[in-house]
């Protein structure tokens, strides 16, 4: 092959990647620093365009043109122990917007949601959409146009894409509506140990869904029925809830569903559903009571709600720099028991008055953080389902703990192996004792040093090692951020607007 067959594939593939970002030749342009005529050229084959610029390219377009191999993965280069100040926007929730991408197959009509947070998590789901035949495509930057076809093609399912994010498990509830029998990869995300699915599938039999694990994959087969009792989940857990409501929502009766999570994405879930006509009631409890439809094709648009978990991101990050930031837009209700053991701790800050989301529903408030010196907490820092600590903001306590003046525990009792990763916050001279798989002490405070470490393959850890490194002095590197940007759209910039020095970097 020539270099000009060369210069034109990669052209197409630039092309074809741009339009399903809905970015024009322009934006792209712009966030590359260079002219239009530039990407027209590159895009028709006709320019030589260096591994640099691909890199680039890749990047703005999160999406590998080329790829090289590990060594090509992106890294962040952490300029630490810098004071942060202004305001920073809490974007909308990764975890609404999986399920929410999920849920769209529920409508034959075209879903719009709003707002979509440009995350490798997110485009993972995307990419197993496409595949089975639905037309997804971003505009107008962060919004996403949802189109089904009449029939999925679910034997050409992107499984590689499958296999890379664990909520591909929520297509259950929606595919059981219209298919007798499917297969369905298992299902991935980050490295937590072993996460059953077995609740999934204990409520889900009372519609009639049955599951027969094979090696890589699951035979679902569906003898489509309506529920005879209540449903009691065996766990109150958020996706089981979710898979749950989609099965619910088009079972031509009343379904009532109890130990349910009331969790941010579930209610973000139940309004979306609402907006497509499914009466429920007990949004916002642990019981909720749902009349399905027959059918549902509706033309809609939704605004998923701010992400709590991104919110005490950067309440985290302004704690381990001692910065007095303020976080806008920040979802509240799912804050209120962090803060109040944060305030506990030393922790001051000031809160603005309430204010509704765009999805009417969820209360907001703008977070004022102040310079604080905090103290361990006197009791163990432990996760609950809502309205306790939230499982996912667990971690960040881990580098909050080590700011603090003193010894915590802190005991992550839901997942097998998350703590094992908050040791190495040891490599920036934090002091880390894991008494087991689950429990952890933490000596404070740190007096931090930069480092160079892998990120772990875990989201939430994997950002606190990064909030870690901003704490200390000097220059730290961490490697291969994928895990980071599984949940963060843009996160080394958006920390950049307030005063960081995060650098990406992508060795070849």
């Amino acid at each position: 092959m020539n270099s000009t067959t060369y210069k034109a594939r990669i052209g197409r593939l630039i092309h074809q990647s741009r339009q399903s970002r809905g970015l024009t030749q322009k934006q792209l342009a712009d966030s590359l620093g260079t002219s239009q005529s530039a990407v027209n050229r590159i895009e028709k084959g006709g320019q030589n365009i260096s591994l640099e610029m691909l890199a680039r390219i890749s990047e703005v377009l999160s999406s590998d043109i080329v790829h090289l191999n590990e060594s090509g993965t992106v890294n962040f280069r952490v300029h630490g122990k810098r004071k942060l100040s202004g305001e920073i926007e809490v974007k909308t929730s990764k975890n609404a917007a999986v399920a929410l991408l999920c849920g769209s197959l529920l409508n034959r009509g075209t879903t719009i949601l709003r707002n979509v947070p440009k995350i490798e998590e997110v485009n993972r789901i995307i990419e197993v959409l496409i595949s089975i035949g639905v037309k997804v495509r971003w505009y107008n930057d962060n919004n996403l146009e949802i189109i089904p076809p009449a029939s999925l093609k679910l034997d050409e399912m992107d499984v590689n894409a499958a296999k890379r994010t664990r909520s591909v498990i929520m297509l259950l509830g929606p595919l059981l509506h219209r298919y007798k029998k499917f297969k369905l990869p298992y299902a991935g995300g980050c490295n937590l140990g072993k996460r059953t699915v077995e609740p999934h599938l204990d409520g889900l039999r009372h519609f009639g869904l049955k599951v027969v694990a094979h090696d890589e994959f699951y035979q679902v087969t569906s003898d489509k029925t309506k529920p005879n009792r209540t449903v009691v989940l065996s766990e109150r857990g958020d996706t089981v809830t979710e898979n749950l409501l989609f099965a619910a929502a088009m079972t031509d009766s009343t379904v009532t569903i109890r130990n349910a999570s009331p969790n941010y994405m579930v209610q973000d879930v139940c309004l979306f559903l609402q907006a497509l006509g499914v009466k429920i009631e007990g949004i916002g409890t642990t019981t909720l009571q749902i009349t399905g439809l027959k059918n549902i094709n509706k033309d809609i648009e939704y605004y998923p709600s701010e992400d709590p978990i991104e919110a005490m991101s950067f309440i985290t990050a302004a704690i381990v720099t001692r910065s007095e930031i303020t976080i806008k837009r920040a979802p509240i209700e799912f804050l209120e028991i962090e803060l109040d053991l944060l305030e506990r701790m030393g922790f001051k800050y000031e809160i603005s008055s309430e204010y509704k989301a765009r999805n009417k529903f969820t209360r907001l408030v703008d977070i004022d953080t102040k310079y604080s010196s905090l103290n361990a907490p006197m009791d163990k820092i432990h996760a609950l389902p809502f309205p306790g600590i939230n499982m996912d903001n667990l971690p960040f306590f881990a580098v909050i703990a080590a700011t603090a003046k003193g010894r915590s525990l802190l005991h992550d009792w839901s997942f097998e192996n998350r703590a094992i990763y908050l040791t190495e916050l040891n490599k920036l001279n934090a002091h880390v004792e894991l008494l087991d798989p689950h429990r952890a002490y933490i000596e404070g405070p740190t007096d931090w040093r930069s480092a160079e470490i892998i990120t772990p393959p875990a989201l939430r850890p994997a950002v606190v090692i990064l909030l870690g490194m901003l704490a200390a002095p000097g220059v730290s590197t961490l490697r291969n951020i994928y895990s980071i940007a599984r949940g963060y759209e843009d996160f080394a910039n958006r920390l950049n607007s307030i005063g960081a020095k995060i650098e990406s970097f992508r060795e070849i």
